[in-house]
């Protein structure tokens, strides 16, 4: 179970490589809907997403003694992204499996970052298979894009940011892909 001390320190362990983003609210907004409404502007996190928090709290707690393994991951793009960011701030390898399918600029976005491609079919099962090869070739850290402790807990400091500057919410909305934010 993840706590409220380990939210605070992933948030200590990831600050130096991570942006404070900001809050913005918007009048019509808020007179359409009657309240006042907060928007965390995770866009303008480092990679463009909230995935660099849970991918560098995640990449930050791999054993010393592996880590020069690399890390490895499948995601078609923001996680692929923060990953390999990840990787290159710690001069490890970044092995990502990307569906081939996936688009151009997110390639070139982990391509840019120092990362590895091997693509694969547009499936769960291909992806998973993919990198269950390639970690046996490596034998790089697994670093699941949403299921993982350390990534669910880096996800979490946007709310600590978002209700640290706000104070307390009526409400948290958050929207799910394949849900590493809103579990965090």
């Amino acid at each position: 179970m993840i706590t409220a001390e380990d939210i605070e320190q992933a948030h200590q362990r990831i600050k130096p490589y991570i942006h404070h983003t900001p809050v913005f609210t918007s009048a019509l907004l808020n007179a359409e809907a009657g309240c006042e409404v907060f928007f965390k502007c995770e866009n303008f996190q480092k990679v463009g997403a909230f995935k660099a928090r849970g991918a560098m709290n995640a990449a930050l707690q791999v054993p010393k003694q592996v880590l020069p393994n690399g890390l490895a991951t499948h995601s078609s793009g923001n996680h692929a992204q923060a990953l390999a960011r990840a990787a290159g701030i710690l001069s490890v390898p970044a092995f990502i499996v990307m569906p081939r399918t996936a688009p151009e600029i997110k390639k070139r976005g982990v391509l840019g970052y120092g990362g590895k491609i091997f693509e694969c079919e547009p499936t769960l099962q291909a992806r998973e298979e993919t990198l269950a090869q390639v970690i046996l070739k490596t034998n790089a850290t697994e670093i699941h894009p949403f299921n993982n402790e350390h990534v669910i807990t880096g996800q979490a400091t946007a709310a600590k940011e978002l209700i640290e500057e706000r104070g307390n919410l009526d409400a948290l909305l958050a929207p799910v892909g394949g849900g590493g934010l809103l579990s965090g």
